[in-house]
């Protein structure tokens, strides 16, 4: 740890709680496509532990159509800004995340853009994780080696993967549906593994 200088996030899941959002497309799937709810949200834990998008995936059983992302009900978790601001401290702190145009605004809204020092985000640089041309924008900018840098997300397949491939640190922190995943392969191993972003700062808050 002692030659990180740069600690990456992902936002949905990792900074930004999207339950609600979730949780919106599940009753909108069930209401229009008459489904009993506790049923399709049985289907969608069940399905969480072996794929990265259970709700899309169960609806195409339905053949039902996913409702768009609602921005507007994700929140922001409740230990994310105190520790972006710690880590601020001692880090360069950045993103890297598959986003919809408008991402810096939306950072902007939460709060917490201030602690960010470089935003790299699908939409703006036209190309997506796990593509590691993504991450290796990110690191070409930030001016860091990938042994200098750590990435935190909560999906295996967009974040540790491809970070582990490009050589950064990884760190699987389990929340959302992401967390219901169960690594197997050797490239799906993360460095460290948490549940909370209070658990990041542990590893990385510096005596």
């Amino acid at each position: 740890m002692k030659d990180v200088r740069w600690i990456f996030f992902d936002i949905g899941s990792t900074l930004v709680d999207e339950s609600a959002v979730y949780d919106n497309r599940i009753r909108e799937i069930t209401r229009i496509n008459n489904i009993d709810i506790n049923e399709f949200i049985t289907k969608v834990k069940q399905r969480a532990t072996t794929e990265q998008k259970p709700i899309v995936s169960v609806a195409a059983d339905y053949g039902a159509k996913v409702p768009a992302w609602r921005h507007d009900l994700e929140a922001l978790y409740p230990d994310a800004k105190g520790i972006l601001l710690r880590l601020s401290q001692q880090y360069k702190l950045g993103i890297i995340a598959n986003q919809d145009f408008g991402t810096e605004k939306r950072l902007t809204a939460f709060g917490i853009r201030q602690y960010l020092d470089l935003v790299v985000a699908s939409a703006e640089e036209g190309v997506a994780k796990p593509d590691l041309q993504i991450f290796q924008i990110a690191l070409d900018r930030a001016n860091c080696k990938p042994e200098e840098s750590v990435m935190v997300g909560d999906r295996i397949d967009n974040d540790i993967i491809p970070a582990n491939k490009i050589g950064m640190t990884t760190v699987w922190i389990r929340q959302g549906y992401g967390g219901c995943a169960e690594p197997k392969a050797k490239e799906e191993l993360p460095d460290y593994t948490v549940h909370n972003l209070t658990e990041v700062a542990e590893l990385f808050t510096r005596c």
